[in-house]
C-alpha cells in the first residue's frame, strides 16, 4: 500500500514528461512558421543629373522715371491772364501753355524801339560831320601843298633877287600855317570818328535792349518745351507770377519711352566679372542688353526693354549702384514712380546643373546637402555648392557630377549607407494621384 502513491506519481510524472516534450516539439514548429521576412529596400525617385544651357538671369529691384521732365517756370513777371491747356492732357513740344499779360512787356519793347530810332539819328548826324571833316582834310591838304610850291618857288627867286626877302618869308610863313591847318583837321578828322564809332555801338545797344524787349513779349506766351503728358496746373488765372520762381506753373513728363532705373549691389557685379573671367559664364551677345520687367502686381510687362548703362558710382550707404533701362511705353502704363522689377540677362552657363529644390537639405551645420543612389544602389550623401534659384530649380555650382542619380521623393526613408529602390522621378505623379483621390469619392457619391 505504501508503493501505489509512488507508482501512481510515477506515471503522472511520464504523462507531464510527455506533454512537455509535445508542446516542445509544436513550440518549435510555431516558432519556425512565424519568422520575419528580409528587408525590404526602401523605394526612392530619383533624377539623372545632366548638364543643359542656361541663360542666367538676375531680378534687380527698381523705380520709373519720366524719359524727360520740364518743370514750367514764367520768365517774366505779370498777372496769369488765361490758361491754354487742359490738364493731364498730352502737350506738344511749342504748344501755348499760359498767357501773361504782356501790356507792360510791349510799353517797354516800344520805349526800345523809340531808343534805336533815336541812335541811328546821332548816328546819321556823326556820320554827316566825318564827312565835312574828311573833305576839309582833302581841301587843307591841297592848300598845304601850294603853300610848299610857292615856298621853294620864292626861296628860288630869292637866289636870283627877284623877289624881297620879306616875300619869301611870308611864303614861309603861309606854308606853316597850311601845314598846322592840315594837322588840326585830320584831329578833328579822328575825333569824329570816334564819334561815330560811339553812335555805332549806341545803335548796337538799343537794338540789343530791342532784341531783349521783344524776347520777353514773346514770353509772355508759356509754351512747352518738350513734349509729353502735363500734369495739373499750379497756377489759376489772375495769379501774379515772377520771373524764374522757385514754384513751377506746371510739368510736363515725357512717357514714352520711359526710364526704369534698377540697382545692384557691387558684390554681384564682381561676381559676375569673376564667372566671365572663370569662363563659367558667357555673353550672349545684344541679348544680353535685352531687359524684362516685372510689374508690382506680379505680371509681366509685355514689352522688353534696352539697357543703356551702368552708373560708375557705388552708393556708399548701400554697396549698390543703378543699371538704367530704357521700355517702350506706348500705352502709359508704366508711370514715373512705380517699383518694378527688372530681369537682366547676366550670361549663359553651357553646361548647367540644375537638380529641383525638394532634392536639397541641409546638414546640422546648415550646409546644403543632396543624396544620391550610387552603383551598388546604395545611398551617398554629398556636400554642395548652390549657386542660385533658377524657377523651381537649383543651380547647382559643385558637389554633383553629370550621370548621378540624385534622390528627389524619398528623402525620409533614405540613410546615407543603406540599400534603396530607385526608380525614375515622375514631377507630375503626386499631382496625378492627388487629383484622382479627389474625383474618386465624388464619382462614387453618384
Amino acid at each position: 500500500m505504501q508503493h501505489l502513491p509512488k507508482a501512481e506519481e510515477r506515471s503522472k510524472l511520464a504523462v507531464v514528461s510527455a506533454a512537455l516534450a509535445c508542446g516542445l516539439l509544436f513550440g518549435g514548429c510555431d516558432t519556425s512558421k512565424s519568422a520575419p521576412p528580409p528587408p525590404v529596400a526602401p523605394e526612392v525617385a530619383v533624377v539623372t543629373i545632366r548638364t543643359e544651357r542656361v541663360v542666367l538671369t538676375t531680378d534687380l529691384p527698381g523705380r520709373t522715371s519720366a524719359y524727360a521732365m520740364a518743370e514750367i517756370r514764367p520768365q517774366v513777371g505779370g498777372l496769369i491772364q488765361k490758361r491754354l491747356f487742359e490738364e493731364g492732357a498730352e502737350i506738344k513740344e511749342g504748344q501755348a501753355l499760359y498767357q501773361i499779360d504782356s501790356a507792360p512787356l510791349q510799353a517797354a519793347y516800344d520805349n526800345a524801339a523809340a531808343n534805336l530810332a533815336t541812335a541811328r539819328k546821332a548816328a546819321d548826324r556823326a556820320r554827316a560831320v566825318l564827312a565835312v571833316s574828311r573833305a576839309g582834310v582833302v581841301r587843307q591838304r591841297a592848300v598845304l601843298e601850294n603853300a610848299r610850291t610857292n615856298r621853294k618857288r620864292f626861296e628860288d627867286l630869292l637866289a636870283d633877287g627877284a623877289v624881297s626877302a620879306t616875300q619869301r618869308d611870308q611864303a614861309v610863313t603861309d606854308s606853316d600855317v597850311a601845314e598846322a591847318t592840315l594837322v588840326s583837321t585830320e584831329a578833328q578828322v579822328d575825333s569824329d570818328r570816334e564819334a561815330v564809332a560811339a553812335a555805332e555801338a549806341s545803335i548796337r545797344q538799343a537794338e540789343a535792349a530791342l532784341e531783349a524787349a521783344r524776347i520777353n513779349l514773346g514770353y509772355a506766351r508759356v509754351t512747352a518745351p518738350i513734349a509729353g503728358r502735363i500734369g495739373k496746373s499750379g497756377v489759376t488765372e489772375g495769379a501774379l507770377v515772377k520771373a524764374s520762381q522757385d514754384t513751377p506753373l506746371a510739368t510736363i513728363q515725357q512717357l514714352d519711352p520711359i526710364y526704369v532705373d534698377a540697382t545692384q549691389s557691387s558684390a554681384n557685379l564682381l561676381r559676375l566679372r569673376q564667372s566671365l573671367a572663370a569662363g563659367r559664364l558667357k555673353g550672349n551677345g545684344a541679348q544680353q542688353a535685352r531687359v524684362k520687367l516685372l510689374l508690382e502686381d506680379g505680371m509681366t510687362y509685355p514689352l522688353e526693354g534696352t539697357l543703356k548703362f551702368s552708373d560708375i558710382t557705388v552708393d556708399p550707404s548701400t554697396g549698390s549702384f543703378t543699371l538704367r533701362t530704357v521700355f517702350p511705353n506706348p500705352k502709359h502704363i508704366l508711370l514715373p514712380g512705380m517699383y518694378a522689377r527688372a530681369i537682366v540677362q547676366e550670361g549663359v552657363a553651357e553646361q548647367a546643373i540644375l537638380v529641383p529644390q525638394q532634392s536639397v537639405s541641409r546638414d546640422p551645420k546648415g550646409n546644403p546637402v543632396a543624396l544620391v543612389v550610387d552603383g551598388s544602389e546604395k545611398v551617398a550623401q554629398r556636400k554642395i555648392v548652390v549657386d542660385r534659384a533658377v524657377g523651381d530649380q537649383w543651380l547647382i555650382s559643385e558637389g554633383l557630377e553629370p550621370g548621378d542619380r540624385l534622390i528627389v521623393e524619398g528623402i525620409q526613408k533614405a540613410r546615407p549607407g543603406t540599400s534603396v529602390k530607385a526608380v525614375p522621378f515622375n514631377a507630375g505623379r503626386k499631382e496625378n494621384a492627388e487629383a484622382v483621390t479627389t474625383v474618386q469619392p465624388v464619382s462614387k457619391a453618384k
